[in-house]
């Protein structure tokens, strides 16, 4: 746990890419092989499952620290992240222990199946046998919230440079479902027949949002447009005589979309297809609020199944008869695509996704103004001679989303944040006016800067009304203009409404708490959006 620890302190305190590499292929190049194989695996979002409750968890650390557990409780909001406040409140460990982070591991993995007092045993003694750091991320990873400011893309460049192997082939091998409790080194990151894996899906490439002008690109005939559809980026693969539905968060989704066991019907074996997972009905693609009704089940009854049928609407073919085709031109790969969907019957679970024919970007930007007719979210601009390349990359794909829809709204409760933003209320309820009352309808918590949230932090503790545990209700007075991509109704929300992506666009410190808008005003967006 010792070589783990550093790892997370050079890394936590260091904001350089440079230097996170570094440390990064430094442990992978020095520390046994099990713990390298768990730190792959927590950093990519393979953690534990949690063993033991939170509550659990704060009983048995103010027991520890000899304090009632309400000042615990009181000082876990200030600090504002449970793994952290426990190491805090604990004494000094009496014992010292070498343990790797594969130990530790399988300590955690053990506590499944003790009852509730031999779970509290073990992790007592863990914490009086670990140092701060140590017993913090003991604590991530019990809570199973263990994150850290490292993304999949810098640790696939580390593993690139310490085995010497391709930075695009690292993240291949590391995609798909693997089990860190199972798999070896070796076959994970040295095997040469490693990407042989029948399931493994393909690292998908990520486009970056277009800010300046689309003109700026050049040449028009150089581009390919589609829409960018608002559904669940997905793979569809087919080999070995089986399927696998796989998400861009490597989620793996078969069963829940039972729709594409026909697809080994009319797609051969050693075919793999990028795409959007989408409601499909009336003959076109449904919101994303058709999809939602899917989302998060495992099992799929059957009326929902005819309500809110999914399929794929496919945009690129990374594979064909066995063949990786990534290093083709796009349009080479979209030519054997088109070839592959127009032999497939009207009621297949696959579609071919269209392009969006245009001759200038004046009248591409009229067509992007339909997105929300289409139910998309604007159009993706992708270079015919691109090939699919890994993870985000500027240049040969850009999204060009089309502008947010925005809301004048009045902050009626406040919540302090976590981590560095413990000791800042950044978490804030919203309302509009329904006649002479103000109806909460939203929640966010991002886009403004750390000096705005520090003067707004400072007027809610000299403006509060009630409190309500951590969440206080304040004086309404402040509007914020709030943008989001979408607008569903909603019967669990009092408004009537849901929003997607809320976000604080700017403080309306120009506007009376009269002139925020209305919930008609929302009503007549779910109307026109809806």
């Amino acid at each position: 746990m010792k070589r783990f620890a550093a790892l997370f302190n050079a890394i936590d305190q260091s904001t350089k890419t440079t230097v996170k590499v570094a440390a990064l292929t430094d442990y992978f190049e020095n520390a046994p092989e099990a713990d390298r194989i768990w730190t792959i695996a927590i950093f990519s979002g393979r953690r534990p499952k949690r063993t033991v409750t939170t509550t659990r968890l704060r009983e048995w650390a103010a027991e520890r620290a000899s304090i009632p557990l309400w000042l615990f409780e009181e000082a876990y909001p200030i600090v504002g992240d449970l793994a952290e406040t426990i190491a805090l409140a604990l004494p000094a460990a009496e014992t010292e222990t070498d343990h790797g982070l594969s130990h530790w591991i399988d300590v955690l993995r053990g506590l499944a199946a003790m009852d509730e007092d031999a779970r509290k045993t073990v992790v007592l003694e863990a914490w009086n046998s670990l140092d701060a750091t140590q017993r913090f991320l003991f604590n991530k990873l019990i809570t199973g919230g263990f994150r850290i400011g490292v993304s999949q893309k810098l640790m696939t460049r580390a593993l690139a440079r310490a085995t010497g192997r391709d930075e695009a082939e690292m993240a291949h091998r590391l995609m798909g479902d693997w089990d860190p409790a199972t798999v070896t080194w070796h076959d994970l990151i040295e095997a040469e027949d490693a990407a042989a894996n029948a399931s493994r899906p393909y690292p998908f490439y990520l486009a970056y949002a277009l800010e300046g002008e689309a003109a700026d690109l050049g040449d028009p005939a150089a581009w390919q447009a589609e829409w960018k559809w608002d559904g669940i980026r997905g793979q569809l693969i087919l080999r070995e005589g089986a399927h696998y539905v796989w998400s861009r968060g490597e989620e793996l989704m078969t069963d829940r979309f039972p729709e594409f066991t026909r697809a080994r019907d009319f797609i051969p074996d050693g075919t793999v297809l990028d795409g959007e997972l989408l409601a499909w009905g009336d003959g076109a693609p449904q919101g994303f609020n058709a999809l939602q009704k899917r989302i998060g089940r495992k099992t799929v009854p059957k009326k929902l199944l005819q309500e809110a049928p999914v399929i794929l609407y496919a945009y690129d073919l990374l594979e064909w008869q066995g063949q990786d085709l990534r290093g083709e031109p796009m349009q080479a790969r979209r030519a054997k695509l088109e070839a592959l969907c127009a032999d497939l019957p009207e009621d297949a679970p696959v579609k071919l996704s269209p392009t969006v024919p245009f001759d200038d970007w004046d009248a591409l930007a009229g067509t992007r103004s339909t997105a929300r007719t289409a139910h998309a979210e604007g159009l993706m601009l992708k270079r015919q001679d691109s090939p699919y390349l890994t993870g985000r990359k500027k240049g040969d794909w850009w999204k060009w989303k089309l502008d947010p829809l925005t809301i004048d709204a009045v902050m009626i409760y406040a919540q302090s944040g976590h981590g560095r933003r413990a000791n800042l209320f950044t978490d804030f309820t919203f309302a509009v006016w329904n006649g002479n009352d103000l109806v909460p309808f939203t929640k966010a918590y991002s886009g403004l800067t750390d000096a705005e949230f520090r003067k707004i932090t400072a007027w809610v503790k000299k403006n509060t009304l009630q409190r309500f545990g951590p969440v206080r209700s304040v004086t309404p007075h402040h509007v914020f203009e709030i943008a989001f991509e979408g607008i569903q109704a909603s019967p669990r929300h009092k408004s009537g409404v849901a929003l997607r992506f809320p976000r604080m666009a700017r403080w309306r410190q120009d506007k009376p708490v009269q002139e925020a808008n209305s919930l008609d005003d929302l009503n007549q967006m779910l109307d026109t959006y809806g």
